[in-house]
């Protein structure tokens, strides 16, 4: 099937949205707000482990609870600003985010971090739908309308690159808190900007905005991936299984309310598209095969190989130079070969850069880690573009909303999974390492608590202790990364017959 816009684009397309590159420059800051906040936590993960002294399951909590949160919400949010106006509530959803991450940013226990997070997760729910959502009604040209995607995806890289860079000069001169502060003044720029520049767009005639439906899709996240994410750290029981059967039951009559409603939140008859679909179970695997092993790369960068905050953070630079590179030539690789080509091509390379990293060990030269990533970089820049170039071109503009918000959904809740389960397979194979008798309980949560331990003891037992540790942690992320590689790999056959016929509007 092949994706077509719907025929009202027709005879508007011709007109050209004046100052639609100002008001792109203006989305693309509320991308980059999300970005940054989501690269400067693994950075900031070591300090936070010392000062608040989570146990390994709070440390998960932290780094996955703001995607459950937003994974929970976006359909709702991107229906709600289809509904409301996606400038206002791209506005609305800006000023929160700020001011959450002033929370974050004083958190003074792991409990209160955890709720802090969640709550950014909400604001943030807000962010990326409005944003692609916008695009899709700023650019009607389809080739505008690609790069347009290619620079929004471009700068979601960029973030990746930024964040790390300015995190590890905050964490190595401010506390760990400050890595959340950079928020403010790019949110203040895009309010400030954003009104003036932005225009206003939602669903002529969209219907109530249904909250049990809201409530249903909440539920349904939550409980799933708490199931797997706690089958994933201890196995099945009670809770987990409770949990998750909760989870299906309210994604089911979530589902079955949609197709009931004569204006649902989410239009189930986009899923009969099969390029639709496709590129939604494209963005899913593959940020589930990459997330986890990401969250744990910073710490080995520092823990393992001893790397100041600022120099972990450059050493990431290659993976977002890439994504930027290829977001930007993604489009136009695509109508040259094939949707499915660029996407199944970039898909396998991610594959086989997470295989090279099973080759890693604690005295790995950087060569080897500088060019996987910059392998993931280009492999994900190609992918994740052209199938967001892919959803969005499947829908009426009335309905880029909530098709935006699949799309994110998928990303989301593949971060959530992916840290959930990789990280929780670096986590169970990190505990199981030899450590000196009386060596405190922590030590066996993470590897920023073994750190904290070995200070505590003499140097032959320290040594000993750490040694052992990195040693663990280092074969957890190897066997992550292992994972990994089977999931993107199969995900590239997966999206090759999926996204087959499949091709992007040259002309409308």
């Amino acid at each position: 099937m092949t994706s077509t816009l719907q025929p009202e684009t027709t005879t508007e397309a011709v007109t050209k949205r004046p100052g639609r590159w100002l008001a792109l420059s203006v989305l693309v800051l509320a991308v980059l707000l999300v970005a940054v906040d989501a690269t400067v936590l693994g950075l900031a993960t070591p300090y936070i482990s010392e000062d608040l002294n989570p146990s390994g399951t709070q440390l998960l909590w932290i780094g996955d609870v703001y995607s459950f949160v937003i994974a929970g919400l976006l359909v709702s949010a991107g229906s709600l600003g289809d509904r409301v106006g996606r400038k206002k509530l791209l506005l609305i959803g800006a000023t929160a985010f700020g001011a959450i991450s002033v929370l974050n940013a004083y958190a003074t226990t792991p409990e209160l971090l955890i709720v802090a997070r969640a709550l950014l997760g909400v604001a943030g729910a807000t962010l990326m739908p409005a944003t692609l959502a916008l695009i899709r009604n700023l650019f009607l040209d389809p080739r505008e309308r690609s790069l347009a995607i290619g620079i929004w995806g471009a700068t979601a890289s960029a973030g990746t690159a930024v964040g790390p860079v300015v995190g590890g000069f905050l964490l190595e001169h401010f506390w760990w808190g400050s890595v959340f502060l950079i928020n403010l003044p790019v949110m203040i720029v895009l309010v400030v900007v954003g009104i003036r520049l932005l225009p206003e767009s939602r669903h002529p005639a969209p219907g109530p905005w249904d909250v049990p439906s809201v409530g249903l899709s909440l539920v349904g996240m939550i409980g799933v991936v708490y199931a797997v994410k706690e089958t994933a750290s201890h196995g099945l029981d009670g809770n987990a299984l409770a949990a998750g059967l909760l989870g299906v039951a309210a994604l089911v009559c979530f589902v079955r309310r949609q197709l009931s409603l004569p204006h649902p939140l989410l239009d189930m008859r986009l899923f009969r598209n099969r390029g639709f679909s496709g590129a939604v179970l494209a963005d899913l695997l593959t940020i589930l095969g990459l997330a986890g092993l990401i969250f744990f790369l910073s710490q080995f960068l520092q823990l393992v190989q001893g790397r100041q905050p600022l120099e972990a953070g450059l050493a990431e630079l290659p993976a977002a130079i890439g994504a930027v590179v290829a977001g930007l030539v993604a489009g136009a690789a695509a109508r040259r070969f094939s949707v499915r080509s660029v996407v199944a091509g970039g898909l396998a390379a991610i594959g086989l850069a997470l295989g090279a990293l099973t080759l890693l060990d604690g005295s790995t030269a950087y060569p080897l880690i500088g060019a996987a990533l910059l392998v993931v970089g280009v492999g994900a820049g190609f992918s994740f573009t052209v199938t967001a170039d892919v959803i969005l071109s499947s829908v009426p503009r009335d309905q880029a909303g909530a098709a935006s918000a699949v799309s994110e959904t998928a990303y989301e809740l593949g971060a959530a999974l992916g840290i959930a389960i990789l990280g929780s397979i670096v986590t169970g194979v990190y505990r199981g390492f030899a450590a000196p008798a009386g060596t405190p309980e922590g030590a066996h949560e993470s590897l920023g608590g073994a750190v904290e331990a070995a200070a505590g003891l003499p140097t032959a037992e320290a040594e000993q202790l750490l040694s052992s540790a990195r040693e663990s942690f280092v074969d957890g992320i190897t066997v992550a990364a292992g994972a990994g590689a089977v999931v993107l790999l199969a995900t590239a056959v997966a999206a090759w017959f999926m996204l087959r016929g499949q091709r992007l509007e040259s002309r409308v």
